[in-house]
């Protein structure tokens, strides 16, 4: 659900007071209230009445905005650990999931509003101070928090977390803050710009530069230009929790008791409203798991489509003659797992290769519950695999490395990380795996190129530099691959790749183009 249009009303109490301080910290390090300058602003409320600890699942918000600014982190992965150790209840950890990520993805348009209302660059603010706004200004603007709530409730963490000098700035700014709702702060921050893209990059808490690449993606991909605003406002909205059970291992029973609901794209998938989902034996095991269904869908369709006429040869078979597929990307798992139960199914064999070693032992991980006869997981660079192991593969899957610009709903901060320059960066890599891959697979062989983003530099323009370089490929229907294992018509197919789109298929904007390799003999007449 949309922050903007909703949230919780949680919290109780009146706004913190005090002076603008100045930096002085404490023998625990903590920040002192002294000196300043200005008239110092009161609370409502008399000082025993103002909150002095800080509500969990504030604190847990707070903590998750502190290592994705601190650490680089990664929001989705540092909750959890976060709501388990402060012991929040179902109630706290979704307000604290809402408010965290609310104010992760609206950080742009934010620390907009801050800079009007804040007496110094927000770059000479402490980093936490910072953090600390921002959920003010998302608990004022964003949720239905009522205002003497979000003023007392931060004002609390504030003292609780950073020390008691910084409160009163805090109070004071947020006071500031609530004097206009959402629509009034953007209208007045829009109102010199002339530029669409920099207009709807603080409407819609996006940096102009993505909202510009989504656009162009959108035509790329045979869609309109206008629906630009649709694809932003899905980003914005908080995605549905998508489960899949391993095909031949997992049940969804105790999911869709607990009132999941079962997919409607594709098989053995469930849709969840969130909550602990560890407290799910299946979940617990692996055999069931969190995962969008863009990734299953086109996971599938690589393991679906068919093969050449002929088929590939022995040397894409083991040594008991089961077909052998290869992941060159694998990690951190979550289609190698889905690749491996559907190999295990078909008696094939799956090879998960990932570089990084910590991400390789994730992919064992992932791949546990299925069984062991049906998977190895190897350590290595994957553009290496393709001379190493050239022509030995039935299905080769190549989710290359990518801005993940497709999968802004379920990763917040990465709106705010990446920057133009990563396309330039990522396109030479994404190249060489494709050809690894292509290089890897044997005659007859089928290779699925896959982003998690929709920009043309990273797909259409990928595929094409792939089909101009090389002429032992030919380019299969990724649409028709996609609608052959959904279980409705997608839609998604153009010009021979597939785009699925947050805003038309509710999915992360997943990109398949499918790759047939030509028999050697064809290369040859060619």
């Amino acid at each position: 659900m949309n922050e903007r249009a909703s949230g919780s009303r949680r919290g109780d109490g009146g706004g913190g007071g005090g002076r603008r301080p100045e930096r002085r910290r404490d023998a625990q390090g903590r920040e002192r209230n002294r000196g300043g300058h200005g008239r110092r602003q009161f609370s409502e409320q008399a000082p025993r009445q103002r909150s002095r600890s800080a509500d969990p699942a504030r604190l847990v918000a707070f903590e998750v905005l502190r290592a994705v600014s601190r650490d680089d982190a990664y929001a989705n992965l540092v909750l959890p650990q976060r709501v388990r150790h402060h012991h929040l209840d179902r109630r706290d950890a979704g307000f604290a999931t809402e408010l965290a990520y609310g104010a992760l993805r609206w950080q742009g348009t934010y620390d907009a509003v801050l800079a009007l209302n804040v007496d110094r660059p927000l770059a000479q603010l402490d980093p936490a101070v910072l953090d600390v706004l921002r959920l003010g200004v998302h608990q004022l603007l964003g949720m239905r928090v009522p205002p003497h709530a979000a003023l007392n409730q931060t004002v609390a963490l504030t003292r609780a977390v950073i020390g008691a000098g910084p409160s009163s700035l805090v109070n004071a700014v947020l006071r500031r803050v609530s004097g206009k709702d959402l629509a009034a702060w953007t209208a007045e921050l829009t109102a010199a710009k002339d530029d669409a893209a920099e207009r709807d990059a603080i409407d819609y808490a996006h940096p102009a530069w993505i909202v510009r690449a989504l656009r162009q993606s959108l035509v790329a991909h045979g869609r309109a230009a206008d629906e630009v605003h649709a694809l932003l406002e899905a980003d914005n909205a908080a995605p549905v929790v998508n489960l899949i059970a391993l095909p031949g291992v997992g049940k969804l029973e105790d999911a869709l008791e607990a009132g999941a609901q079962p997919g409607d794209l594709v098989e053995g998938s469930a849709l969840s409203g969130g909550g602990d989902l560890g407290r799910w034996s299946a979940v617990r095991e692996g055999t069931v798991r969190v995962q969008d269904v863009g990734s299953q869908l086109v996971a599938r369709a690589v393991a679906a489509v068919p093969l050449g006429a002929a088929g590939p040869g022995e040397t894409a078979k083991g040594a008991a003659g089961a077909e052998r597929w290869l992941d060159l990307c694998a990690g951190p798992g979550g289609k190698a797992a889905l690749l491996g139960a559907l190999a295990a199914e078909r008696g094939a064999t799956l090879l998960a290769n990932e570089a990084a070693p910590h991400r390789a032992d994730l992919v064992r991980k992932a791949l546990r519950p299925v069984p062991e006869a049906a998977w190895e997981v190897h350590t290595g660079d994957g553009r290496d695999l393709g001379h190493e192991l050239a022509g030995q593969f039935a299905r080769v899957i190549a989710d290359v490395p990518c801005t993940g610009l497709g999968a802004l709903r379920r990763r917040p901060e990465a709106r705010w990380r990446r920057t133009p320059g990563d396309l330039a960066e990522l396109g030479p890599l994404q190249r060489d795996l494709l050809d690894a891959a292509i290089d890897a697979a044997a005659p007859g062989g089928v290779v699925g190129y896959i982003t998690c983003s929709p920009h043309p530099a990273e797909t259409t323009t990928v595929v094409a530099d792939a089909l101009k370089r090389r002429h032992d490929v030919e380019l299969l229907d990724a649409g028709a691959a996609l609608d052959a294992v959904a279980l409705r018509p997608l839609g998604a197919g153009h010009e021979r790749t597939a785009q699925l789109w947050p805003h038309v298929h509710q999915t992360d904007a997943m990109f398949l183009a499918l790759f047939r390799k030509l028999p050697a003999a064809t290369t040859e007449e060619s």
